[in-house]
């Protein structure tokens, strides 16, 4: 087996930017690589066809590393996604389908099928292509749940994968972080890491030197580069820690108001908008956040019912009606297009307790949940232009009045749709944002933007990282006799 573990000091350290870029950058050498992570934990995901023919769900940050390393996307390469629905259960998808929930209180006995499915997902990739570049999840030193690990040192362990340690120096920390790492793990664990990656690292390299080579000499492991800070990378985010918004530089733009719902999903919908030069796309959750919108949007969420209770309890509600009331355009996305209509039903307890709840009022449309999910990958036109995109939900839209729109409805100034990622489609987006915001056309291409930010990222690896070594080390493994650290001293 030909892999490589991509590992992290802390969560967001940079171990899908790593992933991404060293796929494009061995895709560039002509090496058949695949992307894989054995979980991945987010409500941010996307369609790709199965084996069979039949849709599946993967997580969006995998979709995009395969992007990135010129395949297919498909459900080996994240075979078991966990979809939070509240702080304690997280929905399960396993190879692209529906299949059950986990909580807190079994999260090792419940999760040990799912370790054996993932295995066979990386066995069966690593039988098809030449490297398989593996993401972590977290830390690999979680010594609470190393029991029941398959994501990090348990997958390293499972097919015998070097493991380098990515950490993030803006956080200040990395040198303890990263030695820290090490030195928890069991021995057996130990002998699979065989360096470090530094992430994000602004200022002048000598000044880092000297703490390079005490890591190196410290650990006896080498540190294979350091990535520099750069604002212009932008790949699509997998979870919604970093939901900043999309800020255009002219005094003039147009204000995009997107509703942070507490259970927003699939938010990467409105990274096309903040490519707009003449958009500003800013997240709210206050009504004093829409007074001045040109443009609200409601964004997907899974968690339809409470997350409209969320919206009442803020008084966010009124502030949308209002807003359409005035004749603003009003944007429904998925689970934010369910919260439009007039009615939301779960009569089988899909998201939570059985209940039906009032909507917003402004579609006449009715919404009830079902067990079985529906994964699309529709195509249409709507405003005379062009449109696809992805559908992933359990709830079923009952239309009344209104026109048809992209799977969903329209009335006036309001929108709804079923439809995942449509105005990542440059016609469409131009289209609904004439049609909305009078805005003239831009030379945008979002598809175009997404390619130069994998080529940006494979620049920056190739320039700042041992790449030929790294490569090496996925090809030949882990070198031997790595020494092993004693927790709290050196080797």
């Amino acid at each position: 087996m030909s892999g490589l573990l991509v590992a992290g000091t802390t969560s967001d350290a940079g171990k899908s930017v790593v992933t991404t870029g060293l796929c494009r950058a061995f895709a560039r050498r002509g090496v058949e690589v695949a992307p894989y992570k054995a979980q991945n934990m987010s409500n941010n995901s996307m369609v790709c066809a199965g084996p069979d023919g039949t849709t599946a769900e993967i997580g969006r940050a995998q979709w995009v590393q395969a992007l990135a390393a010129r395949v297919t996307p498909e459900p080996a390469i994240n075979p078991v996604l966990l979809k939070p629905g509240s702080d304690r259960r997280s929905h399960v998808v396993l190879m692209g389908q529906p299949a059950g929930s986990v909580s807190s209180s079994d999260w090792e006995t419940g999760r040990r099928h799912l370790a054996q499915a993932a295995h066979a997902a990386y066995d069966d990739l690593s039988s098809r292509f030449e490297v398989v570049v593996a993401e972590g999840a977290g830390s690999p030193t979680e010594i609470n749940l190393r029991a029941g690990d398959y994501v990090n040192m348990g997958l390293a362990r499972h097919a015998g994968l070097p493991t380098v340690v990515v950490g993030d120096i803006d956080r200040g920390g990395v040198f303890a972080a990263m030695f820290g790492t090490v030195a928890l793990l069991e021995p057996a664990d130990q002998a699979l890491v065989a360096g470090f990656v530094v992430n994000k690292f602004r200022g002048d390299p000598a000044l880092l030197s000297p703490g390079l080579a005490s890591l190196e000499s410290l650990t006896g492991r080498r540190v294979y580069g350091v990535l520099p800070w750069d604002p212009s990378l932008w790949l699509d985010s997998e979870d919604a820690l970093d939901l900043d918004g999309r800020r255009a530089t002219g005094g003039s733009a147009r204000k995009v108001a997107v509703v942070r719902l507490p259970r927003i999903s699939n938010f990467t919908d409105l990274d096309a908008l903040g490519l707009e030069p003449d958009l500003d796309v800013v997240f709210a959750a206050d009504p004093r956040d829409l007074a001045d919108a040109d443009l609200v949007v409601l964004p997907g969420t899974r968690a339809t019912i409470s997350d409209l209770a969320w919206l009442r309890s803020r008084g966010l509600d009124r502030a949308i009606v209002a807003h359409a009331e005035r004749g603003g355009p009003v944007l429904g996305i998925c689970g934010g297009f369910q919260m439009l209509g007039m009615v939301v039903s779960d009569p089988l307890g899909v998201e939570g307790e059985p209940c039906t709840v009032p909507g917003l009022g402004l579609l006449d449309v009715s919404t009830t949940f079902g067990t079985e999910k529906v994964l699309r990958l529709p195509e249409g036109t709507a405003l005379g232009a062009p449109a696809s995109g992805y559908e992933i939900h359990h709830g079923r839209v009952g239309v009344g009045s209104g026109e048809e729109f992209l799977g969903g409805a329209r009335s006036g100034p309001v929108f709804g749709t079923m439809w995942h990622g449509s105005l990542e489609g440059d016609d469409l987006r131009r289209a609904f944002l004439a049609e909305t915001l009078r805005l003239a056309p831009s030379t945008v291409s979002f598809p175009a933007a997404r390619e130069r930010r994998l080529d940006l990222l494979g620049d920056l690896v190739e320039e700042h990282l041992d790449v030929d070594a790294l490569l090496c080390l996925a090809r030949d493994g882990a070198p031997s006799g790595l020494p092993v650290l004693p927790p709290g001293g050196a080797a």
